[in-house]
């Protein structure tokens, strides 16, 4: 495994973060326990969730993996656990959004349903333009002095909302945020444009999450008929809006004999300011896949190949656009 320090924080965090979305909905507790358990065995010590992570129960998969780490209290202190805040967890009208009334009840029904007495990464999951960061940093400060959150990460969160996040911490002499988790892949790589610049300014650690596009990326082409989310109309659009690109794609992976999957992984390892990608398995050798991601060695001619093949912004904002 590889390990690398997340933005300009002084914890070591894996270069694969073990995403759990899929616990609970897509995979039973006991496989749940088993992924995490050879997460563990494979040096993988980043784990992501969010309160909200459940689908039609809420809180599921944060429950899902408070019971592995209470039957496992040895594991505690191996991983760098990141939760999140902001989704709707209710009907109230505080039941949602990042103010410190609903940030100090969220972070401890997730810390009951983690069953673990702090948070190593509290991220807030989308930027809550109604809410001053001056009230967020005071709710974020006192938790850190109770000892509940060690670091604060952003997810989903625009360039400019990290600069004034930051900006405003540090006007409290607050470390601000360390991380930012955001959509990025071959096919979705707009944060180039702002969010990574924004991120490298600031110190913050990028952690892509859907890093396979939501699975097109993953081998999609000549597949016996699709199944779970491959066989909804939306995706079955992607594919064919891509699919000329998706065959140069998947011949290059063969050329590389590796999955594809394994070459998007890659590829975003590969991406200035990435820390790691998020992979959410729902199998076993989904996870030991994705490991496998780590060991593939992509030369100029194959990120030349890649970026010709699924062009990005152009670069940096404002020459993107501008020039």
């Amino acid at each position: 495994m590889e390990y690398t320090q997340l933005g300009r924080a002084g914890v070591k965090v894996s270069r694969i973060v073990l995403g759990t979305m899929n616990f609970g909905p897509e995979t039973d507790e006991d496989d749940a326990h088993r992924i995490m358990d050879r997460a563990l065995e494979l040096g993988v010590n980043f784990f992501d969730t969010a309160n909200v992570y459940g689908r039609t129960r809420k809180g599921w998969t944060e429950e899902i993996i408070g019971r592995w780490l209470a039957s496992r209290p040895e594991a505690r202190d191996r991983v760098v656990l990141a939760t999140k805040a902001y989704g709707n967890v209710g009907e109230g009208p505080n039941d949602r959004g990042l103010s410190a009334y609903h940030l100090r009840s969220q972070i401890e029904a997730s810390l009951r349903r983690l069953q673990t007495d702090r948070i190593d990464l509290y991220q807030f999951h989308h930027i809550d333009r109604t809410v001053p960061w001056e009230e967020i940093w005071q709710a974020v400060d006192v938790m850190v002095a109770q000892g509940k959150v060690v670091y604060s990460g952003s997810s989903n969160f625009p360039g400019w909302g990290i600069a004034q996040a930051n900006e405003r911490a540090a006007k409290r002499g607050s470390l601000g945020l360390v991380s930012e988790q955001s959509i990025y892949s071959l096919i979705n790589r707009n944060i180039e444009l702002e969010v990574i610049p924004a991120a490298q300014q600031y110190g913050l650690g990028v952690i892509p999450w859907s890093p396979l596009a939501g699975g097109l990326l993953g081998g999609v082409l000549g597949e016996r008929p699709a199944t779970g989310r491959r066989s909804g109309e939306h995706f079955a659009e992607g594919v064919e809006k891509h699919r000329a690109q998706l065959e140069r794609y998947e011949a290059l992976a063969a050329e590389k004999d590796v999955s594809p999957a394994i070459l998007g992984l890659a590829w975003v390892l590969h991406q200035p300011g990435v820390t790691g990608p998020i992979i959410g398995p729902r199998t076993m050798s989904q996870l030991e896949d994705a490991v496998a991601a780590l060991d593939v060695e992509l030369d100029e001619t194959d990120l030349k190949t890649l970026d010709e093949l699924f062009p990005g912004p152009g670069g940096a904002a404002p020459e993107a656009y501008s020039w």
